[in-house]
Order: structure tokens, then C-alpha cells, then sequence
């Protein structure tokens, strides 16, 4: 079986040497990094701007920008970013379009209130060990792991799949005495050890070897569950449909309604009440507490990840010894 399973092993690497597989993930961790480093880190917003409107034309608070009517107030708060007030008969009201998240409404508006009551501004204080730049860092780099292996691991299998059966491949292992076990296990082997390999790589590069000592050994627990988990859907898939086309539709339902809502909630602060129930956003807050708590999860999460693995992996196992029945 050993010898079988290194056989196949080296199959599954040149098939994907051959598709520019390992191509195309070295120029996304060029990419991502590149952006990091040159772009996002760079990157530094300022505090949100307040608009003041007072028909009294009473004076104007430090801080703020003067309006020349409600109509223009409303119009630059429209970007649900700055903070609009203006008097009502003396009495202070804000005006602002929700952001999507409740808690960073709360933080606009009070501090355009702050703003309005002439309070100076005590110094910050500095609470945990990361300073913002490293947020920064640890933030966007799960964030675009998490999108490079819910695509890669996905892709990945289905695509060495679909070759085989373009090349008829398939039809001769049905009738060959291939240990099925060991074909599964060659390809979840390859697209696992390139997936850990590019976390491991992105990790180091954008964190640094010291913060990187602190959280690769969590980030690679749920880098190898969150590739696991997609390589395993990616083989079903690929198994259960037809042709490459009806695959693509399927993972484009499948970027755009299930894991684009929670790059979108980790990027934006949005809150939706139904992204509890989505069980990639549970994958996605796994890989966020290894970046930043350098933890890899409790034992009963860690569990039932193990258990979704193993499920997903005796019905894919089911699922192909029941298509090389059908090839016999």
C-alpha cells in the first residue's frame, strides 16, 4: 500500500505541476503580500469627519465642518462614514447612515457628541500587545488565507479530478487493483501539504519569525481543518456533477453567498444576524483566534472539526467507490 500510495502521490504533484497549480499559488502569495506591505498597511484612515448645520449660524465647533443646509449634511453623511449635527431649536441632533454594525454607530456618534461638548481628548491608553500596524497585519493576513483556502482547497481535488476523467483515467482504475483509500489520500495529501506550505510561507512574511513563533502552530491547526474541509466538498463535488461547467456554477454559488459574506463581515464590521448559522464563519473565527490569541481553538471545537473531517471523508470515500461501481 505504501508503495501504491507514493505512486500516486507523484501522479496527483505532476498533474498539478502540469495544470500551473503551484504556479498560480506562488503569484497569489506574491499578490496578497505585495498589497499587505505596500498598500494596506500604509493605509491610514482618518477619524470620522463630523458635519455641523445650524440655521442660528451660531459658531462652529472645532472639529467639525460647516454645512450650508440639511440637504448638504445629509448628502455628505451618505457614505454611512462621517457623522452629521445639526441644532433644532437649540437642541443638538445627529444624523448619520448605519454603517451595518451597531457598535461602531455607537462609537460615531458619541464621538461627534464629544466634539459638540468642547471636551478635550485624553491620551489613548494602549490596551493589549499589538500595536496598530500589527493588527493591521494579523487582521488582513487571515483574511486572505482564509480566501486563499476556501478557493485553492476547493479547486484544488476538483480540479485534478476533472483532468483525470477528461484523460479516461478514472475508467482504468475502476478496473485496476488500486487501493481506493490510498487514491483519496494521495490527493488530499498534495492540496493539504501545498495549502499548509502557503500559510506556513504568508504567515512568516507579513507577521515576521518572532510573531510568527507565537501563532503558526494554531494558524496551521485551522489551516489544515479549513483545507480538509474544502478539498473533501471540492472531491464531492467534482464526483456527484457532470462536467466542469456545472462546477464552476456550483462554486461560484458557493463564493458568492457563502464565504464572500464573511470576508465581507471580517473586512467591514458588518453584522448579520444570520451569519451565525453560516458554518464557514465559524472556520473563519477559528483561523482569527489563532492569529491573534495564537490559540487553536477549544477541545470541543476542535472535535467536532475532527468530526466533520472524518464524515467528509467516508462519504467521499462512499461516493467513490459507488462511481467506480458504475465504471466496472
Amino acid at each position: 500500500m505504501k508503495k501504491e500510495y507514493a505512486a500516486l502521490l507523484r501522479k496527483d504533484i505532476r498533474l498539478m505541476a502540469s495544470g500551473h497549480f503551484f504556479l498560480l499559488a506562488l503569484i497569489s502569495l506574491l499578490f496578497y503580500t505585495c498589497y499587505i506591505q505596500m498598500v494596506y498597511v500604509k493605509t491610514d484612515q482618518a477619524v470620522f469627519p463630523v458635519y455641523f448645520y445650524n440655521p442660528a449660524a451660531a459658531a462652529v465647533p472645532a472639529g467639525t465642518e460647516e454645512t450650508a443646509s440639511l440637504e448638504e449634511l445629509k448628502q455628505k453623511c451618505g457614505d454611512a462614514y462621517g457623522v452629521g449635527i445639526y441644532m433644532r431649536g437649540g437642541t443638538p441632533a445627529v444624523y448619520m447612515e448605519s454603517s451595518g454594525s451597531r457598535k461602531l454607530d455607537e462609537v460615531r456618534k458619541a464621538y461627534a457628541l464629544s466634539l459638540l461638548a468642547g471636551k478635550c481628548p485624553r491620551p489613548a491608553q494602549v490596551i493589549g500587545k499589538n500595536n496598530k500596524e500589527m493588527k493591521q497585519r494579523r487582521e488582513i493576513t487571515c483574511e486572505f488565507l482564509y480566501f486563499e483556502l476556501t478557493a485553492v482547497g476547493f479547486l484544488g481535488v476538483a480540479a485534478l479530478l476533472f483532468k483525470e476523467k477528461k484523460m479516461g483515467v478514472i475508467k482504468l482504475f475502476a478496473v485496476l487493483p488500486v487501493n481506493r483509500i490510498s487514491f483519496l489520500l494521495s490527493k488530499l495529501t498534495v492540496c493539504l501539504a501545498a495549502d499548509l506550505l502557503f500559510a506556513a510561507l504568508f504567515t512568516l512574511i507579513n507577521l515576521g519569525i518572532k510573531t510568527s513563533w507565537q501563532v503558526l502552530p494554531a494558524v496551521l491547526v485551522q489551516a489544515g481543518i479549513l483545507s480538509g474541509i474544502m478539498a473533501l466538498v471540492g472531491f464531492l463535488c467534482a464526483l456527484w456533477l457532470k462536467d466542469f461547467k456545472q462546477f464552476s456554477l456550483f462554486y461560484l454559488v458557493l463564493a458568492v453567498f457563502i464565504c464572500t459574506p464573511v470576508f465581507l463581515a471580517g473586512q467591514t464590521g458588518v453584522e448579520w444576524k444570520w451569519m451565525a448559522y453560516n458554518p464557514v464563519y465559524r472556520l473563519f473565527m477559528g483561523m482569527k483566534q489563532a492569529y491573534f490569541e495564537g490559540t487553536a481553538g477549544s477541545r470541543l471545537s476542535l472535535l467536532g472539526s475532527a468530526s466533520a473531517v472524518g464524515g467528509l471523508f467516508a462519504l467521499a470515500l462512499y461516493a467513490w467507490n459507488a462511481e467506480m461501481k458504475k465504471e466496472e
